[in-house]
């Protein structure tokens, strides 16, 4: 009756598998598992071979090492590819101007950006918290009673002492309670034009031409700008 591999057989797989470890490899792959499996079939012996279930048994795990191995490569390739695809796209938007989930105010000189939100049911009362580069709060605003709908906040650029802020940008934290005094979710959105695409990860990034960044994902809408008509221009006339 034929046996488990004896301990020779042990020690030239030890041997192969201390050589792998050497060329610096700790996991293994399945050409690895493959090479293991190899050593042992070379070195058995012929007059007590490997039993036949532990045999089945070691195929049927380097076949399923192999089949996770291509469905891990299949990912990777796919993820590698939507990243490319969404990069390509995410370029095609420099130049025009996006509206977007964020929560981001810029300042330069005398002038800032917009922010929009939507209330999805009555607020009783409600703040905007401003926070400078550092997280440090420097204005916060009441936005009163306020009913369904969609709302946009244009801050004057100043700290609660009225003291210009400098140039920047800002983050912006909204809290409001409901008629029942429990907490309403509020979403926000800021718009911009873009002028650099960048890839954090799998991820890609839109950055404003104002220094505030925006997921590309989290894009609502898309203007061009080179699509509208001015509004000097008059038609011409015909004769």
């Amino acid at each position: 009756m034929a046996t488990a591999v004896d301990g020779s057989i042990l020690g030239k797989a030890e041997q192969e598998f201390g050589q792998l470890q050497v060329r610096g490899k700790s996991d293994l792959g399945k050409e690895d598992f493959l090479t293991l499996l190899v050593a042992q079939l070379s070195h058995q012996d012929p007059m007590n071979p490997m039993d036949d279930k532990e045999f089945v048994s070691q195929l049927s795990e380097f076949s399923s090492l192999e089949q996770l191995t291509n469905i891990s490569g299949g990912i990777k390739e796919m993820n590698d590819s939507t990243s490319r695809q969404e990069m390509i796209s995410a370029v095609s938007f420099i130049g025009k101007d996006v509206r977007a989930k964020g929560y981001g105010l810029s300042k330069t000189a005398d002038s800032t950006s917009s922010l929009y939100f939507t209330i999805t049911e009555p607020v009783a009362n409600g703040f905007i918290n401003i926070y400078d580069p550092n997280m440090n709060l420097v204005r916060t605003e009441s936005i009163g009673t306020k009913q369904t709908g969609n709302y946009e906040y244009q801050w004057d650029g100043k700290d609660y002492k009225g003291t210009e802020m400098a140039d920047g940008v800002y983050s912006v934290a909204m809290y409001a309670e409901g008629l029942d005094g429990k907490p309403v979710l509020i979403s926000t959105e800021v718009s911009g034009k873009v002028a650099g695409v960048q890839r954090d990860g799998t991820d890609q990034y839109l950055r404003l031409a104002d220094g505030r960044i925006v997921k590309f994902t989290d894009v609502q809408e898309v203007v061009d700008n080179s699509s509208i008509p001015t509004t000097d221009e008059t038609p011409s006339s015909e004769e």
